[in-house]
């Protein structure tokens, strides 16, 4: 569907504007948690592993829950899905803040996950995506993509203030609460809601599946994607920890998460409008490098506020910029019958680089008391996405229509 004629302007327009809320409320806490790892750790006397592994298993549960949640949503409608999300993220939020039990805190992980894949805005941006004009569709994403980042952006300071006045426990309560916020903008999606394989049984998409992975271009953007899940999650975990640990205030590492948020916000419109108007493989190829070089000064570079605040902001414009340029090229290669499904294949690789990332940072820590491996490792796996992207055809004939 490349016209928007069946829906009205105001119509499209209440939807995009929910859609984007949803994507704010959907990922800022989410994705600003890591302020809560030195604090707990401390408090409770866990090693860092264990908030780690439950951040880890959070992503990866995400990551697995997103191409079910792409097919639902193509199947079923996209606000169903996401009421199930909103709900299962804020019971996992409560188990997190109220059960302290390294075990129970570990598989919160799972609840969460669950409940963030299904309410995320990938399922969004896929969504709004098939209501608006090919030329339109890069922009869109971008737009739902700055939303989440403007969620980030908000949340990384309100979450450390509120730590500082409530304490994490009471905290992390109300982030559970704020889920519930996503439920009233459900009515303005489904408005628009398009269930484009609503006829195709299990064996159609086990195709769609089949032929995806077939197709070398799909096969670069999917192991491409697991390199961005790596560095945000491992970034977004840990950073405020490596910035504590040098001695400085813990509110430098919620204001560097801040600033990666709302940088981000930039970098996410700016990749809509590029998407519109040049190659989004080179784009891609071009973010990738640009953040290990971007990486290598920094752990190259004596620390302090400046720094670290440079940083935040240069890595915010490449941080979720990549995905207006993926599922756009999801999109445009393999078509929009599937596109949720398929597109939430490539995001559980995302995920699956997130759970790497953000457990691996922990065990490496606790095992080496640094963090120095994994920014290489960060490094070395920025080369490579770069050089992955490269091979994709872009002028490909898309698979499905």
């Amino acid at each position: 569907m490349d016209e928007t004629t069946e829906f009205s302007k105001s119509t499209l327009n209440a939807a995009i504007f929910a859609g984007c809320m949803i994507a704010f409320l959907g990922f800022g806490f989410s994705a600003t948690f890591g302020v809560f790892l030195r604090p707990m750790s401390a408090e409770l006397g866990w090693g860092r592993e264990v908030f780690s592994l439950s951040i880890a298993i959070q992503a990866l549960a995400w990551g697995i829950t997103q191409p079910f949640a792409g097919m639902a949503a193509d199947r079923y409608g996209t606000a169903r899905v996401l009421a199930f999300g909103a709900i299962s993220a804020a019971l996992g939020f409560y188990l997190r803040g109220s059960v302290m039990i390294p075990q129970v805190f570990v598989f919160s992980g799972v609840i969460v996950g669950m409940g963030t894949g299904a309410c995320s805005f990938p399922v969004v941006i896929a969504a709004l995506s098939k209501v608006v004009t090919a030329r339109q569709r890069s922009f869109v994403m971008g737009l739902g993509t700055a939303a989440a980042s403007l969620g980030m952006f908000a949340a990384a300071p309100a979450t450390s203030a509120m730590i500082d006045y409530f304490g994490w426990q009471q905290t992390i309560i109300l982030i559970s609460l704020s889920f519930l916020a996503i439920l009233p903008f459900l009515i303005f999606v489904s408005r628009v809601s398009v269930l484009t394989a609503s006829s195709q049984g299990v064996g159609a998409f086990g195709s769609a599946i089949k032929t995806a992975f077939r197709d070398r271009s799909y096969l670069c953007l999917f192991f491409g994607f697991f390199v961005c899940g790596f560095h945000v999650a491992f970034i977004g975990t840990h950073l405020p920890a490596y910035i504590a640990d040098l001695g400085l205030p813990i509110l430098v590492g919620g204001w560097s998460l801040a600033l990666i948020g709302l940088f981000n916000i930039a970098g996410s419109l700016l990749a809509g409008w590029s998407g519109q108007n040049h190659s989004k493989k080179n784009m891609l190829a071009g973010i990738y490098l640009s953040r290990a070089i971007v990486i290598v000064v920094f752990i190259l570079t004596p620390a302090s506020p400046t720094t670290i605040y440079v940083f935040s902001a240069v890595m915010g414009l490449l941080w979720l910029s990549t995905v207006p340029f993926t599922m756009g090229l999801v999109a445009q290669t393999q078509g929009l019958t599937y596109l949720s499904t398929l597109a939430g294949l490539v995001f559980f690789s995302h995920q699956v680089g997130s759970f790497t990332g953000a457990w691996l940072g922990g065990r490496i820590f606790d095992i080496y008391q640094s963090y120095t491996p994994m920014w290489w490792a960060a490094v070395v796996f920025g080369v490579l996405a770069a050089i992955i992207h490269m091979p994709i055809q872009e002028s490909q004939k898309p698979k499905f229509a």
